[in-house]
């Protein structure tokens, strides 16, 4: 049975409510395009993730995010970067919606157009989820090992709320960093200094 979850529970959609099947990779594709006003995400066990929209401060910290990454990125072009609405397909079998990404050129030069246009089969290089006041931190702790699980080689989880960031690396414990006025991404992403003044 597909469960629904709603960070807070708002009104779901009754199309939605009525769910009980296990939700496939090409029905959860029609649910996107169904609920384009959504953001939907998809367990690698089929259980479809209803987030509410963003409120403001979580979407002016994650504009700023994207903005430097995306400065960051024009600069270095060694990569392409993606916001927050990007749904990427892991090799897992989950749809999941990092809050910034990062992915290196030739693996977005080597899928075709029509997966560039879709959920890329790929996970990104470096991920980043934003912890919203409506995020619970266990939930956000497990996806981010799910990206390292699915060839992510870099992840930050920021916590607006604590002042943390916890930094993921495959194969290496997680390290907290308390209060950081700057996240460095080297070596992956050279002389990436993410600059969290804005975020706090």
């Amino acid at each position: 049975m597909s469960r629904l979850f709603s960070r807070p529970n708002e009104c779901i959609p009754a199309d939605l409510a009525s769910l009980t099947e296990v939700i496939t990779p090409e029905r959860f594709e029609e649910l996107c395009r169904d609920h384009s006003d959504l953001r939907l995400e998809l367990t690698s066990t089929g259980e479809l993730i209803i987030m509410p929209p963003a409120g403001n401060t979580t979407s002016m910290r994650n504009a700023d995010l994207t903005y430097q990454l995306r400065a960051w990125t024009r600069k270095d072009g060694t990569g392409v970067c993606f916001d927050s609405s990007t749904v990427f397909a892991l090799p897992n079998n989950a749809r999941r919606s990092p809050d910034a990404a990062w992915l290196r050129r030739e693996k977005w030069d080597s899928l075709s157009e029509r997966q560039k246009e879709g959920f890329a089969p790929v996970c990104p290089d470096f991920v980043v989820e934003l912890r919203s006041r409506t995020d619970s931190l266990a939930h956000l702790l497990n996806k981010m090992l799910e990206y390292m699980a699915n060839g992510a080689s870099l992840g930050w989880l920021i916590d607006p709320k604590s002042q943390r960031v916890y930094v993921y690396r495959p194969d290496q414990n997680i390290v907290i960093l308390e209060n950081p006025e700057i996240v460095s991404g080297d070596p992956l992403l050279p002389g990436f200094e993410l600059r969290t003044a804005e975020l706090w």
